[in-house]
């Protein structure tokens, strides 16, 4: 059997053990392992004398990619784009956040719900995780959307969805993911994440007005905030400000010049500077432990399917099925814009049975090259291009398409980790009850993406300033 041959056994073989639930990391790592010595021992004939020699050499060639993929500087940033997250909700930044939007944006119609998604989106722009935002505000919003009268249900999915918005808007733990995968500058993605994060909050706050204004009794309006009280609630959430300036001095400077210093070091910043601001609002040494704690287990948990999936990844170039995938996607007589799009919808359908970041690491190995092939290469010019942009603007482009395709797998059924989550928090609402709530969402979600697949520049302009 041939080395693709082989490839393409152990790929369904891995999409099988997922599908039946095996977690992402062990089924990447297993499958890894079990390709690389099925590999070396068909180069030596299957001799039953040479299989442990095999096995040998695999597990070495496995076992150095662990440390020395994970060893990388950038992949620090993770941890404290998700301990800045938890930092400020002790901080009370998003009970601030949250108080701000409703006394300034309340009064439109479905001026509650409309208040949470800008308020989740503020929440964002210090928090990596979505997850935890998610968690934040079904504890913060669906309480005070019920009491105007909200429909259990939509409360719950504006948040689900809401939190999603935390994949984009940097500073963005899976944009960090991405850029490692595909060895492209961190910095210069976390700029583009910036405007489609906020574009993407747009439009969830435009379906939800068109929705107030087309049903009745959908969600009132709340008005009868003071111009004295609104401005009065902008100086607790003011702090998120600082932090999002940081970040964004370390990564690109609007002076001019160099910037500060590294996203690393922006982010370890940041997560300095929340945490003054949760002690100075009171925190307490339980509630530090917890936030640390929190962050440990997720940060482990995706280095964890990092490691796993980084020893696939090797057999996957021992397979050379990359390669074998990108000619084959150049063979075919469609047009490119088409056979992007179709990845985008496969992306749609996978993401249906696997997490957000286990997709993305099984998948950006073998498509990510396929796509810059079709675009002409890494290094093609935006002249020679087919998609109208240079190699490196393209990576960035798909990678926040292939981001946004993550958000989008949050909140699908039958796994979508944001219901789940929110489902967990409120004990009045069911899984099925967020996935009802949340149906809305997939249409503003189809539209974002058509527009930033059909307008490259939204997501461009920021990095092309860099």
């Amino acid at each position: 059997m041939e080395s693709i041959e082989i490839g393409l056994v152990v790929s369904a073989g891995l999409l099988v053990m997922v599908i039946l639930g095996m977690r992402v990391a062990f089924a990447a790592g297993l499958a890894g392992l079990t390709g690389l010595i099925w590999i070396f021992w068909a180069k030596k004939g299957y001799d039953p004398a040479q299989f442990m020699w095999a096995l040998e050499v695999a597990v070495k060639t496995g076992g150095q990619v662990p440390h020395s993929k994970v060893a990388s500087q950038a992949l620090s940033l993770i941890p404290t784009f998700i301990l800045i997250g938890y930092l400020a909700y002790y901080a009370g930044l998003t009970k601030a956040l949250f108080t701000a939007a409703k006394r300034w944006i309340a009064w439109v119609p479905g001026g509650m719900a409309v208040a949470t998604v800008f308020a989740t989106a503020g929440f964002a722009a210090v928090s990596g995780a979505s997850i935890a935002t998610s968690a934040v505000f079904a504890r913060i919003a669906i309480p005070e959307m019920l009491e105007v009268g909200y429909n259990k249900r939509f409360a719950a999915g504006v948040v689900a969805a809401g939190g999603t918005l935390a994949s984009l808007i940097p500073p963005s733990a899976i944009l960090v993911i991405y850029a490692i995968i595909v060895e492209q500058d961190v910095g210069k993605l976390l700029l583009a994440g910036f405007i489609p994060g906020v574009f993407s909050a747009i439009v969830y706050a435009l379906l939800i007005i068109g929705m107030a204004m087309t049903i009745k009794g959908f969600g009132p309006s709340v008005g009868g905030f003071t111009w004295k009280e609104r401005f009065a609630a902008l100086p607790p959430a003011a702090p998120i400000l600082i932090v999002v300036l940081t970040i964004v001095l370390f990564v690109y400077n609007p002076f001019g010049g160099e910037a500060w210093g590294t996203p690393t070091e922006g982010g370890a910043i940041g997560a300095f500077v929340v945490f003054l601001m949760a002690l100075y609002n009171g925190m307490r040494w339980g509630e530090f432990k917890g936030a640390l704690l929190e962050t440990a287990k997720l940060a482990v948990m995706i280095f964890t399917i990092i490691w796993g999936v980084l020893i696939y990844v090797r057999f996957l170039g021992f397979a050379d099925l990359p390669g074998a995938f990108s000619d084959w996607l150049t063979s075919l007589e469609m047009s490119p814009m088409l056979i992007l799009v179709c990845i985008l919808l496969a992306y749609a359908v996978l993401g249906m049975f696997m997490d957000a970041i286990g997709m993305m690491l099984l998948t950006l190995p073998v498509v990510y090259p396929a796509v810059m092939a079709l675009n002409g290469g890494e290094m093609v010019s935006a002249a020679d291009s087919t998609f109208g942009m240079s190699g490196p603007m393209c990576a960035i482009w798909f990678g926040i398409l292939v981001v946004k395709m993550a958000e989008f797998c949050l909140i699908t059924p039958p796994i979508g980790l944001n219901c789940f989550v929110v489902a967990g928090v409120r004990d009045d609402l069911t899984v099925q009850d967020v996935f009802r709530g949340v149906t809305p969402f997939f249409v503003a979600d189809g539209i974002t993406i058509a527009l930033l697949v059909a307008f490259p520049s939204i997501v461009l302009w920021l990095p092309s300033l860099a």
